[in-house]
């Protein structure tokens, strides 16, 4: 599993599974070029529990085009029970559905699988991570089209500040009550 790196924290986002012309094959991602995601520890030992349960399985697809008689081989973590690639919609159907519907949470789009980048975005907004850095991690090529999305997810910005200048001044922060 040349694409997680669990010594160096990273994820390597260098193909996907595309469906093209009814037909499943490895392609480049949206944007056409590869990223790296920071891999945080608690996600890596869940990813590792499933792979010791669940090994990888090397299927063999056509690169980019389905007629081509190119064809890659990788080892996918999600496979069909019949050890092949996955299409995203019979995971969302067969998975991710049933999940959302068993967490008593009813089956929307607000609720489906595009939503985890939302929440991906938000955890990371609320934490103080930059837009360039989500941008990047979200495979956006322009950081002020990150911005447009998520702008509203941004924590307000008045009590950081408060407390920005606050900390640069302790000895003059006042108890509540006390005059200066």
């Amino acid at each position: 599993m040349a694409d997680i790196d669990f010594d160096g924290g990273w994820l390597h986002i260098v193909r996907q599974v595309k469906y093209v012309r009814s037909r499943l094959v490895f392609g480049l991602s949206k944007t056409d070029r590869d990223r790296r995601v920071p891999l945080p520890g608690t996600v890596a030992r869940a990813l590792q529990a499933h792979l010791d349960r669940f090994p990888p399985v090397h299927v063999t697809l056509p690169w980019e085009d389905p007629a081509s008689a190119e064809t890659q081989t990788h080892a996918l973590v999600l496979t069909t029970t019949r050890d092949g690639a996955l299409r995203r919609t019979t995971f969302d159907k067969v998975a991710w559905r049933p999940a959302v519907r068993a967490a008593g949470m009813v089956s929307s789009r607000s609720t489906g699988m595009h939503a985890l980048r939302h929440f991906y975005a938000s955890a990371l907004l609320d934490a103080g991570e930059s837009i360039k850095a989500l941008a990047s991690y979200l495979g956006h090529t322009d950081p002020g089209f990150t911005l447009r999305v998520y702008t509203h997810l941004m924590p307000s910005s008045e009590e950081r500040t408060r407390q920005a200048i606050d900390n640069l001044f302790p000895d003059l922060v006042a108890e509540e009550g006390d005059a200066l």
